[in-house]
């Protein structure tokens, strides 16, 4: 199986590439750039494995919820690539990607509550649980928020994570959730590394869609409108 996958949702600029059962990866964070940067990364990790984009099975990208540009970034140099190659695409939540790489972190961890950063006073967030395979499985919907919004279901198995960036930007988060938490992982963003992982697993389900179908995820549809004049 042979898989490229890209990020660009927030300050994380990421590429990663499975091949051969293994995942090379390149990881960077910047506040400004993406575009100048992904492209180049992508064709290094194709010349190191000496693939070109043809030879791949698929690829994917950090889908969102992220920033407005990042996600449409990614998005949109899928597309290109895909319409190019003729290959299919998988599209993957990073939220999920946030909650794969604290599962792959720590083997003990049951469910992850993601918050990462949206501005604005509010956060992308979702609860996982641990399924097959060690793999992310949504419990309930992705949302965007203020953080006092958040919560963990009833009868989340334990020991409960909560993970992303969205716990440093408002501390008040994780102390409301106290006790429920075991641990917060603050610094946490996406990255294309457990993008691709779940894009594998994706592939072989046969969820691969067809480029066109390589479409953002925003979450919040009024991102020009200030919040204090939204309902």
């Amino acid at each position: 199986m042979k898989i490229l996958a890209l990020d660009t949702a927030t300050e994380a600029c990421s590429a990663a590439l499975l091949h051969d059962q293994r995942i090379n990866s390149s990881y960077v964070e910047v506040e400004r750039g993406h575009a100048e940067r992904i492209l180049s990364v992508i064709d290094a990790l194709l010349a190191e494995a000496k693939l070109r984009l043809v030879d791949l099975d698929a690829i994917a990208f950090g889908r969102g919820p992220g920033g407005f540009t990042g996600v449409r970034l990614a998005a949109s140099v899928t597309q290109g690539l895909a319409f190019a190659s003729g290959r299919p695409v998988l599209p993957v939540s990073n939220l999920r990607a946030v909650a794969q790489r604290v599962l792959d972190s720590d083997s003990t961890v049951r469910t992850v509550v993601v918050c990462n950063d949206a501005r604005m006073q509010e956060v992308y967030w979702a609860v996982y649980a641990r399924g097959v395979g060690g793999l992310a499985e949504l419990l309930g919907d992705e949302q965007v928020g203020r953080p006092s919004t958040v919560s963990i279901p009833a009868g989340a198995t334990t020991p409960v994570h909560g993970a992303g960036r969205g716990f440093r930007a408002y501390p008040d988060l994780a102390e409301r959730l106290g006790a429920s938490l075991d641990v917060v992982h603050e610094t946490l963003l996406p990255r294309a590394e457990e993008v691709v992982r779940l894009a594998a697993a994706d592939l072989a389900a046969g969820l691969a869609v067809p480029a066109e179908q390589a479409l953002p995820v925003y979450l919040r549809n009024d991102v020009a409108r200030p919040v204090a004049s939204r309902g």
